[in-house]
């Protein structure tokens, strides 16, 4: 009976290792998180004269939220994970860690970061990052993923946070500016993802995800995309002409903006999925040197 226990117990414990724990926090995803973030940061009034010992306290905060977010998140798609190609490999797929683990990993990190950021620096902030954590875990992950082909257009919402947190945690306030910020990352993020559902649609198929190139068809994605696109670049270029930023930032967002609705159209005129991979891969540098201009004027 003993050594019926012992070895019940034995197969019980985790093979987890630290790059496990790593991986829950999709660092990838994480890293447009932080640079976004500090660009709200970086734009609001009083930043010089916020200790930079807080500015870091904030970054951390925010990272942290945000793969803690993450990690509850493989939790509960760990079913679909296993049965798609490009997620197999995650820890709990692979069986390397118990989904109990990583359901208090996540949730341990999700409260602690936002007390930390409600103590540290102010609760407009801390509400802001609590609100992006439940909004990706309950709205997204557990009910719009699996439920509807609209799951990334309501669902993006969450990964849009980050700016309006950055600058909150500055100026214990929101205005017009961070929210011109989430809008810009809001709009962005379904012809992102849906590039990337082109390529990946089979994996959507089998794991059962209503992405819209699974239901509604590739040409009909297309569409959207390229529709969702037209709206986002001159949403870009707005913050020059309302005086938010310099006229150096809108020319600049306007050739960015230029070459991804060029790639847009690529992907729209072709039945050659290069084009959507290579759309995929330019909406991330897109992201990232827009947010650079907006923190350079």
């Amino acid at each position: 009976m003993s050594n019926t226990i012992a070895s019940d117990v034995m197969t019980n414990i985790s093979e987890a290792t630290v790059s496990d724990y790593f991986s829950l926090l999709k660092p990838k995803v994480m890293s447009l998180v932080i640079f976004t973030g500090f660009a709200g940061m970086w734009v609001a009034p009083g930043m010089a004269q916020t200790h930079p010992f807080l500015l870091a306290v904030a970054m951390l905060c925010l990272a942290i939220n945000a793969g803690a977010a993450g990690a509850i998140n493989m939790w509960y798609d760990r079913d679909i994970d296993a049965v798609m190609k490009r997620t197999q490999g995650r820890p709990l797929p692979l069986g390397r860690m118990h989904p109990s683990e990583a359901l208090a990993f996540g949730i341990v990190l999700s409260i602690f970061s936002v007390m930390v950021m409600g103590l540290a620096l102010n609760w407009v902030a801390a509400g802001l990052l609590a609100a992006a954590n439940l909004f990706y875990i309950f709205i997204y992950t557990m009910w719009l993923k699996r439920l509807t082909p609209q799951n990334i257009v309501i669902g993006g919402a969450a990964g849009a946070f980050p700016p309006m947190i950055g600058w909150a945690a500055v100026t214990d306030d929101i205005t017009l500016y961070p929210f011109i910020m989430f809008l810009i990352v809001f709009m962005w993020t379904p012809p992102h993802f849906w590039a990337l559902s082109l390529f990946a649609n089979e994996d959507y198929k089998r794991a059962g995800i209503p992405m819209l190139s699974v239901t509604a068809g590739a040409r009909k994605t297309k569409i959207q995309m390229l529709i969702y696109t037209l709206v986002l670049v001159p949403l870009t270029i707005s913050p020059a002409f309302l005086g938010l930023a310099s006229i150096q930032y809108g020319l600049i967002a306007a050739v960015l903006g230029a070459l991804f609705l060029i790639a847009a159209l690529r992907v729209l005129s072709s039945d050659d999925l290069k084009h959507a991979k290579i759309m995929f891969g330019y909406s991330i540098f897109y992201l990232f040197a827009l947010f650079l201009a907006i923190m350079i004027g």
